[in-house]
């Protein structure tokens, strides 16, 4: 590695690595080092131990250096052309923790690593560069056992997310729609993400092709209403049931279907439901029908959004919590275009469908 003055790369890196061991063997995880003191080990034989010890991830620790002195910061590097590796989810967790744990500078991370320790090992892969020696206030920082204490937690915590994560479940309003729906349903298929659809028995009739697609994709389907009328679907109890009925019916025949889960427009408690909800509410739960709010939203649906506010607004309602039912609409043009984005934004939770089996989320009735 590099030598700025009288602190050498491979130094610090077995510091960060040992730390980085610790922590993780505190939290159960198997723990092994291409080298343990001051030995030098072949690229090519760090990649093909890790192969031969069957690795389910490999992580280098680097520092940077670079001839202009006032460069500084972390940047995070993967193999971006194979998929199937899932190396840029765990590049992106051990990037953005130890940002996080650190307060360092970001730089970029990057997609096109060509390192062979990246490129040749059969299993997630990354490399982080912590920092540019060649920096004096940053190798001040890399040389301080508390920034090297902050750095080990930061990858530690991203390689903890990338094995346990978070769980979200990504559900669309209001569809199907004729060019949205099979927008979001090409990226979901592309990404292997399957979500839940509470889906407007008006528009499975108008589109009876996207939502038979919904199911045969092995998406969840819920009902949400046949038609989106505050002023008929909430004027009393009889009225919501029978646009339930016939939203239940449509989607039945359309999808083969036989939907257990609904949420109410404009979720169970709203302005317009107040003097019925808690009639509905008994009545469908009576019946085996099992709602569900949400807990964060896109708030795609509230006026023209931009692709940069959606995706803002995911960020910041989600609050990292550990369990997250998501709120879009696949009648929105913007969402389905910033799809792609909007799921890697969230590497540190695992997409989910909803099912009976989930704990519902629940505005609080008062």
């Amino acid at each position: 590695g590099c030598v700025e003055t009288s602190v050498k790369e491979k130094n610090v890196n077995l510091r960060i690595a040992l730390l980085a061991k610790d922590k993780l063997e505190e939290k159960g995880f198997r723990v092994l080092l291409t080298r343990e003191k001051d030995a030098y080990l072949a690229k090519e034989d760090r990649a093909e131990f890790a192969n031969q010890m069957g690795a389910d991830a490999f992580i280098s620790i680097h520092q940077n250096n670079f001839e202009d002195a006032e460069i500084y910061g972390l940047e995070t590097w993967f193999d971006g052309t194979d998929k199937k590796r899932e190396s840029g989810r765990l590049a992106q967790l051990v990037h953005e923790q130890t940002l996080q744990s650190t307060g360092a500078w970001e730089r970029e991370m990057h997609g096109d690593a060509d390192f062979h320790v990246t490129s040749n090992t059969k299993m997630p892969s990354c490399l982080i560069e912590t920092g540019f020696l060649s920096n004096e206030e940053e190798r001040g920082k890399l040389t301080d056992p508390s920034y090297q204490e902050k750095i080990a937690e930061g990858i530690v915590q991203g390689i903890d997310l990338f094995f346990h994560p978070k769980t979200m479940y990504l559900t669309f309003d209001d569809g199907p729609s004729e060019e949205c729906t099979d927008m979001v349903l090409n990226i979901l298929r592309e990404r292997n993400v399957k979500a839940t659809f509470f889906l407007i028995g008006e528009y499975v009739e108008k589109y009876p092709e996207v939502a038979k697609r919904i199911a045969a994709e092995g998406h969840t389907i819920g009902i949400h209403c046949y038609r989106h009328d505050y002023g008929v679907l909430y004027k009393d109890v009889d009225s919501y049931l029978e646009d339930f009925q016939k939203a239940y019916d449509v989607i039945e025949e359309t999808t083969g279907v036989k939907a257990r889960l609904f949420r109410f427009p404009g979720g169970s408690v709203n302005a317009y439901n107040k003097p019925v909800c808690k009639d509905i509410i008994k009545e469908m739960t009576g019946r085996g029908y099992i709602y569900f709010d949400w807990n964060a939203s896109l708030e795609d649906a509230a006026g023209a959004k931009s692709t940069k506010e959606i995706l803002a607004n995911a960020k910041a309602t989600a609050m990292g919590r550990d369990k997250v039912v998501m709120l879009a609409h696949d009648r929105v043009y913007n969402t389905a275009l910033c799809l792609n984005q909007l799921l890697d934004q969230f590497p540190e939770y695992k997409m989910e469908v909803l099912s009976p089996e989930v704990e519902p989320v629940k505005f609080v009735l008062k």
